[in-house]
């Protein structure tokens, strides 16, 4: 049994803020029953914290999951957002051919079946979306659900299944047996109006992707996909709060609206996330130009983000004056409750020994998933 023995100066369990305490990490396991006069403790200074949960990442360090479906391009997205102190990642693989989502698949099940560090499943964002709330995404791919993607979604090595889709394009009935099959099913790109929306609620729908960005809005006589997502009090709501995405008032005003733990921060990165690269190769012979930290497709439309989970959390504290326990949970337990991952995104005993330790300004001093320090 390997056992490291630390001394946390602040720690931040998921609930409460707790000084000078310390901890052992036993099989990759948090445990408080530890011998704190022990010669081998390491003292770590800063605040200790869960790992970051992040639900929808395209890219990281220079890999572009839809440009290389493989463990090295996965290997390099975990090491790039572990920088940043996120220690369980939901591969996201945007629009795209039926033979890439398998390839996509294929590199995540070996991934897991190789138990690679920071893996947790895979998100498809897409195909089956709307054409007015495309964004970005390719229109050429954009279709039904056929038996192949069904194929895709029935496997059972592949870790936690997520697939955003557009409710209007999407029967009832298929909504219904991708949540059969085990699917996470999360609403987004969608024009769809508010009755369509409630309605793939009731049948298993049970989160929405990127709130507020490419979905109907709120209106006086149709409150739209916006509207069903603040008042639907069982579902979880991704929001980018990068400053480019949504308004500060914008989301505050969903925070302040929607139930408590069910918004989740999420950076929908992609691949310049830990790099200095200022654009790389999109779809239809598109590039996706970095300008700050803004990335835009060279059609104009907001392209993702170079968003980090520790930056999130910045920008949720200072931006939108949230506390920052709330803001820590935003990035950790709510989204670890959403995939239902009950031994992350917190820090009581047994839980899994992915933390991260932040300085006085919130930025990553070192990461440890299962208790090694990546």
């Amino acid at each position: 049994m390997t056992t490291h023995l630390y001394r946390a100066s602040k720690l931040f369990d998921g609930f409460d803020f707790k000084e000078n305490i310390c901890f052992a990490v036993k099989n990759g396991k948090i445990c408080f029953d530890v011998d704190a006069c022990s010669d081998s403790i390491k003292t770590l200074s800063g605040l200790v914290v869960p790992g970051f949960v992040d639900v929808q990442v395209n890219g990281g360090g220079g890999a572009f999951f839809n440009a290389q479906q493989s463990t090295a391009c996965l290997d390099k997205m975990v090491s790039a957002h572990g920088q940043f102190g996120s220690t369980a990642l939901m591969p996201t693989l945007i629009t795209d051919k039926v033979d890439v989502m398998k390839a996509a698949a294929d590199a995540t099940a070996q991934a897991l079946a190789q138990k690679q560090k920071g893996i947790v499943g895979i998100h498809f964002e897409g195909p089956h979306l709307s054409y007015p709330k495309k964004g970005t995404h390719s229109e050429q791919y954009i279709r039904p659900i056929s038996e192949q993607e069904f194929a895709i979604y029935a496997r059972q090595d592949i870790g936690i299944k997520m697939v955003t889709l557009a409710p209007e394009t999407v029967p009832l009935d298929d909504i219904k047996r991708l949540v059969a099959l085990g699917v996470k099913v999360s609403i987004g790109h969608s024009n769809a109006d508010f009755d369509t929306t409630m309605a793939a609620l009731r049948v298993g729908a049970d989160g929405f992707t990127h709130l507020f960005n490419a979905m109907s809005a709120f209106t006086s006589r149709e409150p739209g996909v916006v509207g069903a997502a603040l008042w639907d009090d069982n579902s979880w709501c991704g929001l980018i709060v990068d400053g480019h995405h949504v308004h500060s008032a914008s989301a505050k005003l969903a925070i302040r609206t929607k139930q408590r733990g069910k918004v989740m921060l999420v950076t929908d990165a992609m691949p310049p996330v830990g790099t200095n690269d200022m654009e790389f190769d999109f779809f239809d012979g598109r590039k996706v130009i970095r300008t700050g930290d803004r990335l835009n497709s060279t059609t104009g439309e907001l392209a993702g983000s170079v968003l980090d989970m520790a930056s999130a959390v910045r920008n949720t504290v200072n931006d939108l004056d949230v506390s920052l326990g709330e803001s820590l949970r935003m990035a950790s337990l709510y989204p670890a409750q959403y995939l239902g991952l009950k031994g992350k995104g917190h820090l009581l005993q047994g839980a899994d020994a992915d933390f991260v330790v932040l300085d006085e300004q919130l930025f990553s001093q070192s990461t440890y998933i299962a208790g090694h320090q990546i």
